[in-house]
């Protein structure tokens, strides 16, 4: 590992994979020794058309060309973010028609709180146990994990919690409520769907107490689970969508859409209600347009859900007790999390990038580029079951 990345470099955690990469193309990703890896985790669920795809390169190197950041975000027309934004109004339902665009999924939901608590006049947030929603102040304060909030209190305040699938549990949401906060498959978690209608069911009882229903796309957005976005495949339409992640094909960069009419509130009451230097960038806004026009003009959104298909086929093995989720968004769930640590660590060894979850140490993550061929899934698939024959048969020794 190279030392000046531990050197001066800060860390998330004491023990990063360390590869030193030299470059990616397509599902793969090489380091500087020239040893290729399948991607199996494509960024976590960011690179959305795989590495340097062409069409994404091309509209950033144009951009480039004509100009960069010009000015704060909203004050200027420009054509990049401008027909992103209309694009994306034109396949969203009729009520999800604005789009405000920032620099990443946890200030998405940032914009996303405080638009919430405008629109209603209220204070009181509602998100789920297990929730991941990013890690800046306001978004940890709905992430639904204590152990990783604790050493920042105080967070913000009158946030209560519900538990993703509970019916029981949506009477907590009242006239009090100023909007609850809710992933459309849970993410950290362990990739969970929602059942029995729940989503529904939300968007029912957020009508009925008039509560905002913020739907979190930032990993199931953008064609993963064969719908542009995760909440269509189940029958609610929210006020609030934030997303992020795969939007940008690689770039950093995250948004959140509501109706004009909410919306528009930002604007007014205080003037300047939400502000960004760098929402919109041009460059990045092309790549996002030039990543949703790929999505939508090709068949990569049903191609995902064969894709989950073929996966689902082949990751037979008496270490796995499930794959959850849907499309491309898929977890292999072990017996214990030492396995999922040994499986994810020699599969990098063996040339395959696999990886964990949040909050589920059970789970090796499965979320490659849309963009991966069924011959690339057997590739990487093949490692999976070598590598976990390789782990039964040692522990079958170790016991005898």
């Amino acid at each position: 590992m190279n030392p000046d990345f531990i050197k001066y470099q800060a860390q998330t955690s004491h023990h990063p994979l360390g590869m030193e990469v030299s470059h990616a193309e397509g599902s793969y990703i090489y380091d500087t020794n020239n040893k290729k890896y399948l991607d199996f985790v494509a960024g976590v669920s960011a690179c959305t058309l795989g590495h340097k795809n062409e069409r994404v390169n091309n509209a950033i190197k144009n951009q480039l060309d004509k100009y960069s950041h010009v000015m704060v975000y909203g004050e200027y027309s420009q054509s990049p973010a401008v027909e992103y934004c209309k694009l994306l109004a034109s396949l969203l339902p009729d009520s999800l028609n604005k789009t405000y665009l920032v620099n990443s999924g946890t200030e998405a939901t940032e914009g996303a709180l405080k638009l919430a608590r405008r629109v209603t006049g209220r204070s009181q947030l509602i998100s789920c146990f297990n929730a991941y929603h990013g890690n800046t102040m306001g978004s940890m304060s709905v992430m639904g994990f204590e152990e990783r909030k604790q050493p920042f209190r105080p967070l913000v305040p009158d946030v209560d919690f519900i538990t993703f699938n509970n019916e029981e549990d949506l009477q907590k949401i009242t006239t009090k409520t100023a909007g609850i906060i809710l992933e459309s498959i849970q993410g950290g978690a362990g990739f969970i769907e929602p059942k029995n209608g729940f989503l529904r069911k939300v968007r029912e009882r957020c009508t009925e107490v008039g509560a905002m229903m913020i739907v979190d796309e930032i990993q199931p957005g953008f064609g993963r689970t064969g719908k542009l976005f995760g909440f269509e495949n189940y029958d609610a339409v929210p006020d609030i969508i934030i997303m992020g992640k795969g939007m940008g094909g690689g770039m950093p960069v995250g948004a959140f859409t509501a109706s004009a009419e909410m919306m528009d509130l930002l604007s007014d009451n205080p003037k300047l209600g939400h502000i960004t230097t760098f929402g919109g960038h041009p460059v990045i806004a092309a790549a996002c347009l030039a990543t949703l026009q790929e999505i939508c003009e090709t068949n990569l959104m049903g191609q995902a859900l064969e894709k989950e298909k073929l996966f689902r086929s082949l990751l037979v093995h008496p270490l796995i007790s499930e794959v959850r989720g849907k499309g491309l968004m898929l977890a292999a769930m072990t017996a214990d999390p030492e396995i999922t640590n040994q499986v994810i660590l020699r599969c990098q060894d063996k040339g395959l990038i696999l990886f964990w979850l949040l909050f589920e140490g059970h789970a090796i993550r499965i979320t490659p580029p849309l963009t991966i061929s069924e011959n690339e899934i057997r590739e990487g698939c093949a490692i999976i079951l070598q590598t976990m024959d390789e782990i039964l048969q040692q522990t079958s020794v170790n016991h005898l």
